[in-house]
Protein backbone atom coordinates (compact mmCIF):
# COMPACT_ATOMS: atom_id res chain seq x y z
CA UNK A 1 0.00 0.00 0.00
CA UNK A 2 1.49 3.27 -0.79
CA UNK A 3 2.07 5.83 1.63
CA UNK A 4 0.04 9.42 1.82
CA UNK A 5 3.83 11.04 1.71
CA UNK A 6 4.23 8.87 -1.64
CA UNK A 7 0.87 10.38 -2.74
CA UNK A 8 1.47 14.34 -1.50
CA UNK A 9 5.38 14.17 -2.91
CA UNK A 10 3.40 13.01 -6.85
CA UNK A 11 0.97 15.50 -6.42
CA UNK A 12 3.25 18.16 -5.57
CA UNK A 13 5.32 17.36 -7.95
CA UNK A 14 2.36 16.86 -10.74
CA UNK A 15 0.41 20.10 -9.26
CA UNK A 16 3.57 22.82 -10.03
CA UNK A 17 4.09 21.18 -13.32
CA UNK A 18 0.20 21.52 -14.48
CA UNK A 19 0.61 25.28 -12.91
CA UNK A 20 3.36 26.12 -15.16
CA UNK A 21 1.80 24.04 -18.01
CA UNK A 22 -1.34 25.91 -18.12
CA UNK A 23 0.82 29.32 -18.09
CA UNK A 24 2.31 28.53 -21.14
CA UNK A 25 -0.92 27.37 -22.72
CA UNK A 26 -2.59 31.09 -22.06
CA UNK A 27 0.71 32.52 -23.88
CA UNK A 28 -0.66 30.45 -27.16
CA UNK A 29 -4.47 31.33 -26.91
CA UNK A 30 -5.93 33.82 -29.83
CA UNK A 31 -7.67 36.57 -28.29
CA UNK A 32 -11.14 36.70 -28.42
CA UNK A 33 -13.25 38.40 -31.56
CA UNK A 34 -15.74 39.56 -29.56
CA UNK A 35 -15.70 41.70 -26.31
CA UNK A 36 -18.26 39.36 -24.44
CA UNK A 37 -16.81 37.92 -21.40
CA UNK A 38 -16.27 34.37 -21.06
CA UNK A 39 -17.18 32.03 -18.69
CA UNK A 40 -13.81 29.51 -17.34
CA UNK A 41 -15.46 27.18 -15.25
CA UNK A 42 -12.95 25.30 -13.46
CA UNK A 43 -13.72 21.08 -12.67
CA UNK A 44 -14.09 19.80 -9.59
CA UNK A 45 -10.57 18.05 -9.64
CA UNK A 46 -7.99 19.26 -11.06
CA UNK A 47 -5.43 17.87 -13.89
CA UNK A 48 -2.52 17.33 -11.12
CA UNK A 49 -5.53 15.23 -8.96
CA UNK A 50 -6.92 13.16 -11.81
CA UNK A 51 -2.81 11.96 -12.60
CA UNK A 52 -2.06 11.72 -9.17
CA UNK A 53 -5.03 8.88 -8.77
CA UNK A 54 -4.24 7.17 -12.19
CA UNK A 55 -0.65 6.80 -11.18
CA UNK A 56 -1.14 5.73 -7.29
CA UNK A 57 -3.55 2.25 -8.91
CA UNK A 58 -0.12 0.92 -9.91
CA UNK A 59 1.42 1.28 -7.06
CA UNK A 60 -1.43 -1.03 -4.80
CA UNK A 61 -2.84 -4.43 -4.95
CA UNK A 62 -6.11 -3.68 -6.43
CA UNK A 63 -6.64 -5.30 -9.44
CA UNK A 64 -10.05 -3.52 -10.59
CA UNK A 65 -10.17 0.82 -10.84
CA UNK A 66 -13.24 1.00 -10.16
CA UNK A 67 -13.31 -1.15 -6.77
CA UNK A 68 -9.65 0.76 -6.14
CA UNK A 69 -11.33 4.24 -6.77
CA UNK A 70 -14.78 3.78 -4.63
CA UNK A 71 -13.25 2.10 -1.65
CA UNK A 72 -9.67 3.49 -1.92
CA UNK A 73 -9.84 6.99 -3.49
CA UNK A 74 -13.51 8.08 -1.88
CA UNK A 75 -12.91 6.22 1.19
CA UNK A 76 -9.47 5.38 2.58
CA UNK A 77 -8.03 8.93 0.88
CA UNK A 78 -10.69 11.20 1.43
CA UNK A 79 -8.88 13.27 3.78
CA UNK A 80 -6.25 13.90 0.73
CA UNK A 81 -9.28 14.16 -2.11
CA UNK A 82 -12.39 16.00 -0.31
CA UNK A 83 -13.72 16.68 -3.68
CA UNK A 84 -14.10 13.81 -6.19
CA UNK A 85 -16.20 13.11 -9.03
CA UNK A 86 -18.53 10.32 -9.53
CA UNK A 87 -16.81 6.98 -10.94
CA UNK A 88 -18.63 7.63 -14.61
CA UNK A 89 -17.81 11.23 -14.20
CA UNK A 90 -13.82 10.62 -13.52
CA UNK A 91 -14.03 7.81 -16.66
CA UNK A 92 -14.99 10.74 -18.38
CA UNK A 93 -12.90 13.29 -17.70
CA UNK A 94 -9.50 11.09 -17.57
CA UNK A 95 -8.83 11.02 -21.25
CA UNK A 96 -8.79 14.92 -21.24
CA UNK A 97 -5.97 15.06 -19.33
CA UNK A 98 -3.76 12.95 -21.84
CA UNK A 99 -1.71 15.91 -23.17
CA UNK A 100 -0.97 16.89 -19.42
CA UNK A 101 -0.21 13.00 -18.16
CA UNK A 102 2.01 12.79 -21.55
CA UNK A 103 3.87 16.06 -20.94
CA UNK A 104 4.39 15.84 -17.66
CA UNK A 105 5.99 12.10 -17.95
CA UNK A 106 8.31 13.53 -20.75
CA UNK A 107 9.43 16.83 -19.59
CA UNK A 108 9.31 16.06 -15.42
CA UNK A 109 9.51 12.66 -14.63
CA UNK A 110 11.38 10.74 -17.63
CA UNK A 111 15.24 10.36 -17.02
CA UNK A 112 17.83 11.73 -19.04
CA UNK A 113 20.37 9.80 -21.54
CA UNK A 114 24.34 9.45 -20.39
CA UNK A 115 25.53 7.79 -23.26
CA UNK A 116 24.53 4.80 -22.35
CA UNK A 117 21.03 3.60 -23.84
CA UNK A 118 19.44 0.16 -23.73
CA UNK A 119 16.60 -0.26 -26.26
CA UNK A 120 13.83 -3.18 -26.22
CA UNK A 121 9.98 -3.88 -27.38
CA UNK A 122 7.50 -5.68 -25.38
CA UNK A 123 4.20 -7.18 -25.96
CA UNK A 124 0.84 -5.63 -24.98
CA UNK A 125 -2.10 -8.40 -25.44
CA UNK A 126 -5.41 -7.25 -25.24
CA UNK A 127 -7.60 -9.70 -25.51
CA UNK A 128 -7.10 -13.77 -25.76
CA UNK A 129 -6.28 -14.94 -29.01
CA UNK A 130 -9.25 -16.83 -29.11
CA UNK A 131 -11.32 -14.08 -29.08
CA UNK A 132 -10.23 -12.55 -32.07
CA UNK A 133 -12.72 -12.13 -34.02
CA UNK A 134 -15.42 -11.25 -31.58
CA UNK A 135 -13.52 -8.32 -30.32
CA UNK A 136 -15.15 -5.04 -30.03
CA UNK A 137 -12.76 -2.24 -28.20
CA UNK A 138 -9.77 -2.56 -30.27
CA UNK A 139 -11.51 -3.87 -33.65
CA UNK A 140 -9.48 -2.77 -36.66
CA UNK A 141 -7.02 -0.74 -34.44
CA UNK A 142 -4.82 -3.93 -32.49
CA UNK A 143 -2.91 -6.55 -35.14
CA UNK A 144 -1.80 -10.21 -34.35
CA UNK A 145 2.22 -9.92 -34.13
CA UNK A 146 4.49 -12.90 -32.28
CA UNK A 147 6.77 -12.47 -29.50
CA UNK A 148 9.13 -14.94 -28.60
CA UNK A 149 6.31 -15.76 -26.20
CA UNK A 150 4.11 -16.50 -29.28
CA UNK A 151 1.45 -15.10 -31.31
CA UNK A 152 -0.71 -12.66 -29.43
CA UNK A 153 -2.94 -9.62 -30.39
CA UNK A 154 -2.38 -6.44 -29.13
CA UNK A 155 0.16 -3.71 -29.18
CA UNK A 156 4.54 -2.84 -29.00
CA UNK A 157 5.39 -0.67 -26.46
CA UNK A 158 9.28 0.24 -27.05
CA UNK A 159 11.32 1.84 -24.37
CA UNK A 160 14.83 3.32 -24.24
CA UNK A 161 16.28 3.23 -20.95
CA UNK A 162 19.51 4.43 -19.56
CA UNK A 163 22.08 2.31 -17.04
CA UNK A 164 19.85 3.87 -13.98
CA UNK A 165 16.75 2.11 -15.30
CA UNK A 166 15.25 5.24 -15.62
CA UNK A 167 12.91 5.28 -18.66
CA UNK A 168 14.42 8.30 -21.86
CA UNK A 169 11.70 7.89 -24.16
CA UNK A 170 8.47 5.18 -25.58
CA UNK A 171 6.57 4.52 -28.77
CA UNK A 172 3.16 2.46 -28.74
CA UNK A 173 2.97 0.75 -32.25
CA UNK A 174 0.92 -2.26 -33.76
CA UNK A 175 2.38 -5.38 -33.04
CA UNK A 176 2.99 -6.34 -36.78
CA UNK A 177 5.23 -3.08 -36.60
CA UNK A 178 9.08 -3.97 -36.79
CA UNK A 179 11.36 -2.92 -34.39
CA UNK A 180 14.02 -1.53 -37.05
CA UNK A 181 11.20 0.77 -38.25
CA UNK A 182 12.81 4.22 -39.38
CA UNK A 183 10.06 6.50 -38.08
CA UNK A 184 10.19 4.34 -34.33
CA UNK A 185 14.22 4.79 -34.07
CA UNK A 186 13.66 8.20 -35.24
CA UNK A 187 11.13 9.00 -32.20
CA UNK A 188 12.54 6.80 -30.05
CA UNK A 189 16.66 8.50 -30.00
CA UNK A 190 15.08 11.73 -30.37
CA UNK A 191 17.28 12.85 -27.49
CA UNK A 192 20.23 10.12 -27.33
CA UNK A 193 23.50 10.25 -27.86
CA UNK A 194 26.96 7.57 -27.04
CA UNK A 195 26.26 4.01 -27.03
CA UNK A 196 23.04 2.27 -27.83
CA UNK A 197 22.84 -1.66 -26.60
CA UNK A 198 19.99 -3.66 -28.56
CA UNK A 199 18.96 -7.54 -29.26
CA UNK A 200 19.87 -9.23 -32.42
CA UNK A 201 16.46 -8.36 -33.74
CA UNK A 202 17.74 -4.79 -34.25
CA UNK A 203 20.67 -6.19 -36.58
CA UNK A 204 20.69 -4.09 -39.62
CA UNK A 205 23.38 -2.33 -41.54
CA UNK A 206 21.03 0.40 -42.78
CA UNK A 207 19.97 0.95 -39.46
CA UNK A 208 23.26 1.34 -37.93
CA UNK A 209 24.58 3.61 -40.91
CA UNK A 210 21.30 5.86 -40.10
CA UNK A 211 22.00 6.63 -36.54
CA UNK A 212 25.77 6.73 -36.86
CA UNK A 213 24.86 9.96 -38.42
CA UNK A 214 22.60 11.08 -35.73
CA UNK A 215 25.64 10.57 -33.18
CA UNK A 216 24.03 7.43 -31.97
CA UNK A 217 26.44 3.89 -32.07
CA UNK A 218 23.82 1.09 -31.67
CA UNK A 219 25.69 -2.49 -30.74
CA UNK A 220 23.58 -5.10 -31.22
CA UNK A 221 24.82 -9.11 -30.82
CA UNK A 222 25.48 -12.09 -33.38
CA UNK A 223 23.25 -14.45 -34.60
CA UNK A 224 24.21 -18.08 -34.97
CA UNK A 225 24.76 -18.19 -38.84
CA UNK A 226 26.28 -14.54 -38.90
CA UNK A 227 30.97 -14.63 -39.09
CA UNK A 228 32.16 -13.62 -35.85
CA UNK A 229 33.80 -10.06 -35.51
CA UNK A 230 35.95 -8.79 -32.92
CA UNK A 231 34.41 -6.42 -30.55
CA UNK A 232 35.38 -4.31 -27.44
CA UNK A 233 35.24 -5.98 -24.14
CA UNK A 234 33.57 -3.02 -23.00
CA UNK A 235 30.83 -3.45 -25.62
CA UNK A 236 30.67 -6.95 -24.93
CA UNK A 237 30.08 -6.27 -21.12
CA UNK A 238 27.52 -3.96 -21.69
CA UNK A 239 25.68 -6.27 -23.51
CA UNK A 240 25.01 -8.68 -20.83
CA UNK A 241 24.13 -5.78 -19.29
CA UNK A 242 20.65 -5.45 -21.58
CA UNK A 243 19.12 -7.30 -18.38
CA UNK A 244 18.27 -3.67 -17.01
CA UNK A 245 15.50 -3.12 -19.87
CA UNK A 246 14.51 -6.49 -19.28
CA UNK A 247 13.60 -6.04 -15.30
CA UNK A 248 11.99 -2.41 -16.87
CA UNK A 249 9.56 -4.13 -18.89
CA UNK A 250 8.96 -7.00 -15.98
CA UNK A 251 8.04 -4.57 -13.16
CA UNK A 252 6.12 -2.79 -15.48
CA UNK A 253 3.87 -6.03 -16.65
CA UNK A 254 3.45 -7.72 -12.94
CA UNK A 255 3.98 -4.73 -10.64
CA UNK A 256 2.15 -1.57 -12.26
CA UNK A 257 -0.11 -3.93 -14.10
CA UNK A 258 0.52 -2.31 -17.40
CA UNK A 259 -1.23 -5.61 -19.19
CA UNK A 260 -4.94 -6.54 -19.01
CA UNK A 261 -7.87 -7.42 -21.00
CA UNK A 262 -10.38 -5.45 -19.34
CA UNK A 263 -9.87 -2.34 -21.73
CA UNK A 264 -13.16 -0.72 -22.38
CA UNK A 265 -11.73 2.04 -24.65
CA UNK A 266 -9.02 2.85 -26.41
CA UNK A 267 -8.27 6.54 -24.93
CA UNK A 268 -8.83 4.87 -21.05
CA UNK A 269 -6.17 1.88 -22.66
CA UNK A 270 -3.44 4.32 -23.68
CA UNK A 271 -3.88 6.46 -20.06
CA UNK A 272 -3.74 2.88 -18.21
CA UNK A 273 0.05 2.52 -20.00
CA UNK A 274 1.15 6.00 -19.39
CA UNK A 275 -0.09 6.31 -15.77
CA UNK A 276 2.11 2.52 -15.13
CA UNK A 277 5.01 4.31 -16.43
CA UNK A 278 4.41 7.53 -14.72
CA UNK A 279 4.58 5.17 -11.45
CA UNK A 280 7.18 3.14 -12.70
CA UNK A 281 9.21 6.38 -12.67
CA UNK A 282 8.05 6.75 -8.63
CA UNK A 283 9.23 3.36 -7.54
CA UNK A 284 12.11 3.89 -5.05
CA UNK A 285 13.88 1.12 -6.79
CA UNK A 286 15.52 0.66 -9.73
CA UNK A 287 16.85 -2.03 -11.94
CA UNK A 288 20.45 -0.51 -12.72
CA UNK A 289 24.34 -1.11 -14.17
CA UNK A 290 26.57 -1.24 -10.75
CA UNK A 291 29.75 -0.15 -11.83
CA UNK A 292 33.35 1.31 -10.28
CA UNK A 293 35.99 3.01 -11.82
CA UNK A 294 39.71 2.37 -10.69
CA UNK A 295 42.18 4.37 -12.40
CA UNK A 296 45.89 2.61 -12.45
CA UNK A 297 48.85 5.13 -13.40
CA UNK A 298 49.84 4.11 -16.72
CA UNK A 299 47.39 1.46 -17.88
CA UNK A 300 44.27 3.74 -18.10
CA UNK A 301 40.78 3.54 -16.90
CA UNK A 302 39.60 0.05 -15.79
CA UNK A 303 35.72 -0.74 -15.19
CA UNK A 304 35.55 -3.29 -12.46
CA UNK A 305 32.46 -4.53 -13.03
CA UNK A 306 29.95 -6.53 -10.23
Amino acid sequence: MISKDKITEIFCIADDFCKELEKEFAKKVLPDSDNAPKRHRKRMMSDAEVITILICFHFNSYRNFKHYYLYCVRTVWKDLFPKTFSYNRFIEVMPRCFVAMTMFLKLAVFGKCTGISFVDSTCIPVIHNKRFYSMKVFKDIATKGKSTMGWYIGFKLHLLCNEKGEIINFNLTKANVDDRNENIMNALIDKAFGKLYADKGYISQTLFGRLWDKGVHIVTGLRSNMKQKLMPLYDKIMLRKRSVIESVNDMLKNVAQIVHTRHRSLHNFIMNILAAMGAYCFFSTKPHVNFDYEIPPSDGQLVIWR
